[in-house]
C-alpha cells in the first residue's frame, strides 16, 4: 500500500466512506464481500486490521469493547440506555461516575444520581455553568448572547472536564451539554465519556424527531 509524504496510506485518501448510502449492509452478514463497490469492509482492509490488532493487544481497548459487547447482548431489545449505562460500568469495574450537566436539565441529573447511588456507585457532577464566567471573558460580543444586555455565563465544559478529571472519575456521562460544548467536554476528559442525554430543545431532546419528520414538519432540513 502506497503512503503519502504525511504517512497516510494513498488507501485512506482515494476511497470514499459512504455507509449512509448503503442499502445492504452486507457487513451484517456471513458475507461482507457481497456489499456495494464502496463499502470499507472491502476497500479499507488495512485500516480495519489495524483496528483488529488494537482489540487484540491494547489491553483497555480490549477490556472495553467485550465489556460493550456483553451489555449489548445482555440488553439488546430489553433494557433503556440508563440500564445499559448500569452494566456497562459495572462490567468495566467501575466505582466513580461523573456526570457533566447542562444546567437546564439538573432535575434529570438529579433523578440520574440517585439512581446510580441507588445501584451501589460513587457519583460526582458538575454543572455546564460552573465558574460564572462572563461570556465576555472569551470574548462573546453582547449582540451575540442568547439575550443580549443580560449576564450569560459561558458553557464551561472545559473546567467541567478539568473537575471531573481531578476528582477521578471512571466514567463521565453526558447529560444535555450544547453541541460542540459535548465536542470540547470529550476532547478534555480523561475519563472515557458515554453520552445519556443529546441537548436538543425543540424535540425534547430527542433529536432523531428531526430526522424522522423531514417528509412533513421538518422537511426544511433537505432544502438547498
Amino acid at each position: 500500500m502506497k503512503e503519502t509524504s504525511d504517512g497516510k496510506s494513498s488507501e485512506a485518501i482515494d476511497l470514499p466512506l459512504e455507509c449512509s448510502k448503503c442499502s445492504q449492509q452486507a457487513c451484517w452478514s456471513s458475507s461482507p464481500q457481497s456489499g456495494p463497490n464502496f463499502c470499507p469492509t472491502k476497500t479499507k482492509k488495512e485500516a480495519i486490521k489495524e483496528a483488529l490488532d488494537l482489540y487484540q493487544s491494547d489491553p483497555e481497548i480490549r477490556k472495553m469493547a467485550i465489556a460493550a459487547a456483553r451489555t449489548e447482548g445482555r440488553s439488546y431489545m430489553k433494557w433503556t440506555r440508563v440500564e445499559d449505562t448500569i452494566d456497562f460500568a459495572r462490567e468495566m469495574g467501575y466505582k466513580r461516575l461523573g456526570i457533566a450537566t447542562c444546567v437546564g436539565l439538573i432535575s434529570e441529573s438529579r433523578i440520574l444520581t440517585k439512581i446510580l447511588e441507588t445501584k451501589g456507585f460513587e457519583v460526582v457532577s458538575v454543572c455546564c455553568k460552573t465558574g460564572a464566567i462572563p461570556k465576555e471573558e472569551i470574548g462573546l460580543k453582547d449582540s451575540e448572547k442568547a439575550i443580549p444586555g443580560t449576564f450569560e455565563p459561558i458553557c464551561n465544559p472545559v473546567a467541567q472536564a478539568k473537575l471531573l478529571n481531578d476528582a477521578g472519575s471512571e466514567l463521565n456521562i453526558l447529560v444535555g451539554l450544547c453541541v460542540g460544548h459535548d465536542s470540547l467536554f470529550i476532547k478534555s476528559s480523561k475519563a472515557p465519556v458515554t453520552v445519556l442525554i443529546s441537548k436538543d430543545r425543540i424535540t425534547c431532546h430527542n433529536p432523531a424527531a428531526a430526522l424522522y419528520g423531514t417528509s412533513f414538519y421538518y422537511r426544511r432540513l433537505l432544502l438547498p
